[in-house]
């Protein structure tokens, strides 16, 4: 940050600013009104507005509006299938300007060094990445993870400046009964930040959860839920993943009484949606085309996330602010012309400037290999638990199918959608392999198969043919981790993940074709899921209703409990 009193000479005009914003008029998301004038910038703040400056150097805005940069309340970057350094360079040209993670995908694999590795790599993007602190890993007792992180394991890392609190508390049961483990968590961040996670909680378990100063919640997929949610004081997010969309049943409640107490996230989206629809951008498009009022759009993509997370020095163009600022065509396409992300221009030679972070986690596929007959599912009953999949939402039914054992396995069923899935223990700890049934992919041959299964993050498959299974899963050795189409016993197409068996080294274009690939290849094997990869990877995690599998087996999450 420049120095004080150059702050204050530059916003008061007896020095030329370091940098003067020329032409535009800054969308004020206190008032709503639309104020004339240059915006001066003295280092990473903002030192003036609605008058005339002189700078070292001019930037011409002419025509353009410029509101504060967006802030993602809620995401996992491992999700974009990109390394830190690659997210920032894919996403802050179209205006997000504050990212607050959870790295609690890699954690899963790695544990702290996880962890670490995004708050180093938080010091060198243009954007401001905030690694919030994982407080579920592995997220509950029904899996099997790469490591474990208790709360003295959480005391090593909480003092590095890019931190705000405890990330989203997946394990409500664990809250609302008082697990011990879970309350020494929550009593270190006790007056601080602590995110929520609580899908479909309600009444006194609701209460229950607010009660222990949680203040934030992501998993409201209904607007009768979200309004439940908010009057109980949370801040709830809308979300718009890749699997999870939750925008068109939330957007009717965003207005501009509620835009204060509501922000935006995206949780888990990835470049190909980047790439063909975009980012908080695309949301904020959607919303406004959907009726929301612009000023109710715009505070919850920016100032009522940073009041949301207590970040006081972002979410406004204003004197005192940090100078996070996008320049648009319009309020309605939100078409980001020019990002600064503290001042500086999110532009090519930016991110070239840019330090860089060595991978983790390579090599850290350990699965044993497998052969067809480990796919078979015994069972002396005709009566099966299946996962019904709701595409658009990592919710599940819990159905119940008739699937007539045959010489002492289930077998696939594709008349009927009835589709093997797989959990295959890949951290070298236990070997577990569980089976069940999915309905919902539409698969007629072949297999896919993903280490990208959260958030445990072992092998998970789907398929029809066993000996396709089993070429899925043993390719994943080979790559490092990733994403596989498998037919015949051959490989239709590939994303290597060797960063955790999570993310490419790749550039974030070249991540994008090749998913473009995948996608081409599940749609040729019948699998109708727009995002049948991050759909396949949630159908694996324990704390979402209904029916889930883990390398423990099929998970009940209702009554959460493995059922077998």
């Amino acid at each position: 940050m420049a120095g004080l009193e150059d702050r204050i000479a530059q916003g008061r005009g007896d020095m030329p600013a370091d940098t003067v914003l020329r032409g535009g008029e800054v969308f004020d998301l206190i008032t709503g009104a639309m104020i004339a004038g240059d915006v001066a910038i003295c280092g990473d703040t903002i030192v003036g507005i609605g008058a005339a400056y002189e700078g070292r150097e001019v930037i011409d805005v002419s025509g353009l509006i410029l509101v504060p940069g967006f802030i993602d309340t809620h995401l996992h970057i491992e999700s974009s299938l990109v390394t830190p350094l690659e997210f920032d360079r894919c996403v802050a040209p179209r205006g997000v300007t504050t990212a607050i993670c959870d790295p609690h995908e890699i954690a899963n694999v790695l544990g702290l060094d996880g962890i670490r590795y995004f708050q180093e790599a938080s010091a060198h993007t243009l954007m401001d990445i905030r690694v919030q602190l994982s407080s579920c890993v592995p997220s509950t007792d029904m899996e099997t993870s790469g490591a474990e992180i208790g709360a003295q394991d959480l005391r090593e890392v909480m003092e590095h400046p890019s931190g705000i609190g405890l990330a989203e508390v997946m394990n409500y049961p664990g809250v609302i009964h008082r697990d011990a483990g879970m309350m020494a968590k929550l009593r270190l961040f006790e007056g601080g930040h602590m995110d929520g996670h609580c899908p479909q909680l309600s009444g006194r378990d609701l209460n229950a959860y607010c009660a222990a100063g949680i203040r934030t919640e992501h998993e409201a997929t209904t607007e009768a839920e979200a309004l439940e949610k908010l009057q109980r004081g949370m801040r709830v997010l809308i979300r718009e993943g890749s699997v999870s969309k939750d925008l068109a049943a939330l957007g009717p409640l965003l207005s501009e009484i509620t835009a204060p107490y509501m922000c935006l996230c995206t949780d888990d989206r990835n470049p190909l949606d980047i790439g063909e629809e975009g980012h908080l951008d695309h949301m904020i498009r959607t919303l406004i085309a959907r009726g929301a009022s612009p000023l109710a759009a715009y505070r919850a993509a920016s100032l009522s996330g940073a009041e949301a997370f207590g970040l006081r020095d972002r979410g406004l163009i204003a004197p005192g602010r940090r100078a996070d600022i996008v320049a648009l065509g319009s309020l309605e396409a939100c078409d980001a012309r020019l990002v600064l992300c503290g001042g500086v221009v999110a532009d090519a030679a930016a991110f070239g400037a840019r330090g860089t972070v060595a991978p983790v986690g390579r090599h850290s596929v350990k699965a044993p290999t497998v052969t067809p007959q480990d796919f078979r599912h015994t069972g002396n009953r005709a009566e099966t638990d299946v996962i019904g999949i709701l595409e658009g939402k990592i919710l599940t039914e819990h159905l119940l199918e008739e699937i007539v054992p045959e010489d002492g396995d289930k077998r696939p069923d594709v008349a009927r959608d009835l589709l093997r899935i797989a959990v295959v223990e890949r951290h070298g700890r236990n070997g577990n392999i569980a089976t069940g049934f999915v309905r919902g992919f539409g698969l007629k041959a072949g297999a896919i198969a993903s280490t990208v299964c959260h958030d445990h993050h072992n092998i998970a498959c789907v398929g029809v043919d066993y000996d396709d299974m089993a070429v899925a899963v043993n390719r994943m050795a080979a790559i490092e981790g990733g994403f596989v189409v498998v037919e015949g016993g051959r490989v239709l197409a590939e994303l290597p993940l060797p960063v955790a068996g999570l993310m490419s080294l790749e550039p974030f274009e070249a991540v994008r074709e090749r998913l473009v690939a995948l996608r081409a290849a599940a749609k040729s094997l019948g699998v109708g899921l727009h995002e049948p990869f991050l759909q396949l990877a949630f159908l694996a995690l324990p704390v979402i209703p209904a029916l889930k599998i883990t390398d423990r087996g099929l998970v009940d999450v209702v009554r959460f409990e493995v059922i077998g």
